[in-house]
């Protein structure tokens, strides 16, 4: 048997990101099982890729945002994962940003024979595979393209029947409260960083714009984001209110049902494009739109890409007024949703 180890230690929406990498390794003819490593936030995407056979859990000291201390203790647990694993290979998969290394170390320490990561430090013994971003591709390419070439050149190549787009097995059915809604927008206001996030006051405006066209909307977020969901829906009166009540598998489900989803770059917009759903990008520039844009479906990005922030990785907004996104009108949100869904806006306009 040849089990194949594929990293992926940030959050959910890069773990769906490198879906398709994954699947070009599970297509491999000697390739038996893949199992995923990746963090606690990013585990339940890993778990509904396809091609993924097992999901070892462990939070990076190194990548996680809410990074654990590197003790003795920790990366031991590590160390059992994957002597449990007892992987033949493994594709260490990161973003520019990333270092691949200090995983292929203990990779190496627990005996697995040959490593591929792409890296721009010089990597010794530690890779089997090593390709040098900005040398041996361009670093400014989606993040998908990236995984499916550092997969490639470690031997995983994809089926040519498989067009490379995202994708996530639906594995729960949508909520109840969507039974015989029609034709619906998603809307998602949250990000787990505050800088990706246009304001909650634009969007209850661009929820009473649509619902004043007629539109069914419906507003998402996880458990901490009952209060944003329940402004923007208009406390329930102009949106269903499904705030608190879509983890993963849901959330999915009901992305899947939508005519289109508008949401900031955050993990919900790559879930949308997983499952086919044309996305309005509230796209703050804090990261290239080149690497982390919606792939693979119709989009329509908003959002100044050249704002003072550009390329920062910040997570809270650097510059006074949140320009990028601020400057962005929900009538300009509402034109983009009807660019999408045209049948939306000939709908008759309701009272």
């Amino acid at each position: 048997m040849t089990r194949v180890l594929v990293a992926r230690l940030d959050s959910l929406g890069d773990v769906l990101l490198c879906g398709p990498a994954v699947r070009a390794i599970a297509a491999a003819p000697d390739v038996d099982e893949v199992w995923m490593l990746c963090s606690s936030v990013g585990a339940d995407a890993a778990r509904a890729l396809p091609g993924v056979d097992e999901v070892l859990v462990w939070d990076s000291p190194w990548i996680t945002v809410t990074a654990p201390p590197a003790t003795p203790a920790h990366l031991a647990v590590l160390a059992a994962l994957l002597e449990r694993a007892s992987v033949d290979a493994a594709v260490i998969l990161t973003s520019f940003h990333q270092s691949p290394l200090p995983l292929a170390l203990q990779l190496r320490l627990a005996g697995v024979a040959f490593i591929a990561a792409a890296s721009v430090d010089h990597a010794g013994t530690l890779l089997d595979v090593h390709l040098k971003p900005g040398e041996d591709f361009p670093e400014d390419q989606p993040e998908p393209i990236r995984a499916l070439g550092i997969a490639a050149a470690a031997g995983f190549i994809l089926p040519g029947d498989d067009d490379g787009r995202l994708r996530m097995r639906l594995d729960a059915p949508p909520p109840t409260a969507l039974t015989g809604l029609g034709p619906y927008v998603v809307v998602h206001p949250g990000a787990a960083a505050t800088a990706r996030q246009w304001p909650a006051a634009s969007h209850a405006r661009a929820v009473r714009l649509l619902h004043g066209a007629g539109v069914q909307v419906v507003v998402t977020g996880g458990p901490d984001e009952r209060e944003l969901t329940a402004r923007v829906s208009g406390e329930g009166h102009r949106a269903l209110d499904l705030g608190g009540e879509t983890r993963l598998p849901v959330l999915a489900a009901t992305l899947a049902g939508a005519s289109v989803a508008v949401v900031g770059n955050t993990g919900p917009a790559h879930i949308a494009a997983a499952v086919g759903t044309p996305v309005v990008s509230l796209f703050s520039p804090v990261v290239p739109a080149a690497r982390w844009a919606p792939y693979g479906v119709p989009h329509v990005l908003l959002g100044d890409q050249w704002a003072p922030c550009r390329n920062s990785r910040a997570r809270e907004c650097p510059v006074a007024g949140h320009p990028c996104l601020a400057s962005v009108s929900p009538h300009e949100v509402v034109a983009a949703v009807f660019a999408l869904a045209p049948a939306l806006a000939r709908q008759e306009v309701g009272a």
